[in-house]
């Protein structure tokens, strides 16, 4: 399977619509991948907090259009990354959507772990409740989003679902970079799975991303690396190496706790 991770650069002075038509022709040109991955809240900036209710839209919005539409242009598997969603009998939410290579919606997943403690994402968005799967050919994607790498109990509850390769896009700060790359490695390890974790680059709302998009294989091995900068990261990975990994090392099969309730 060939990944192709969209890292993009949110320049502020670049309008949203303008930015929507970049990346959709980015997207376009990844014909030749199976899967392509875009960052979490690229239409805004994951820090620019006062637009995302300016720019929140609604589930089939204008990004939902435009994505489909590369998607199927492409013939690609696309996760589009995540958009501020607005809810027309609730709140907001960060929001992914996976699209298949016909343009039709697959996977709409709203982020369950916010950002911020008490403020931002935490006290403007809502959290979703819903775990996400994606049956590809070859693999099934488990979708979770940025700060939900820091809560390894919904990794495991994805793999627990059939998932084995983690997708994560985010909007990640430059000053946490070393959290980032340790965090996907061991989510990779501890679940025996590939993890496909896409960041931004550029700054957003004055706070530096930290890029560095990363492919890991189930045994914590980078597969690949992106820099710093606006780029496209392109890999090739086999998907039958879970399964392999899985039986060669079976330590998901010695799981004490979380599958019984504790005894007291």
């Amino acid at each position: 399977m060939r990944a192709s991770l969209i890292q993009i650069a949110v320049n502020e002075e670049e309008s949203v619509d303008s930015r929507r038509q970049r990346v959709a022709e980015l997207v376009r040109r990844q014909a030749g991948s199976d899967l392509v991955v875009l960052p979490e809240l690229w239409t805004t900036g994951a820090f620019a907090y006062e637009e995302f209710g300016r720019e929140a839209e609604p589930l089939e919005g204008p990004t939902y259009e435009a994505m489909a539409k590369a998607a199927s242009d492409a013939g690609v598997w696309l996760h589009a990354g995540s958009v501020p969603e607005r809810d027309p009998d609730g709140p907001l939410y960060n929001t992914s959507l996976v699209f298949s290579p016909s343009g039709e919606l697959a996977a709409a997943y709203r982020k369950i772990h916010r950002f911020g403690f008490d403020k931002g994402e935490a006290v403007l968005m809502g959290a979703g409740r819903d775990l996400v799967t994606v049956r590809l050919p070859g693999t099934t994607l488990g979708v979770a989003t940025c700060y939900d790498l820091r809560f390894p109990e919904l990794f495991r509850s994805l793999v627990d679902v059939g998932a084995e390769t983690l997708v994560i896009p985010a909007g990640w700060p430059e000053r946490r970079r070393a959290h980032w790359t340790l965090l996907a490695q061991a989510r990779a390890v501890e679940n025996q799975a590939f993890v496909l974790a896409c960041g931004t680059a550029g700054t957003h709302a004055g706070v530096p991303q930290a890029g560095h998009s990363i492919v890991v294989d189930p045994w914590g091995e980078v597969l690949a690396e992106a820099g710093p900068d606006e780029e496209v990261l392109t890999v090739d990975f086999d998907p039958a190496k879970v399964a392999v990994t899985r039986e060669q090392f079976p330590a998901l099969k010695d799981r004490v706790l979380g599958l019984e309730p504790p005894r007291r």
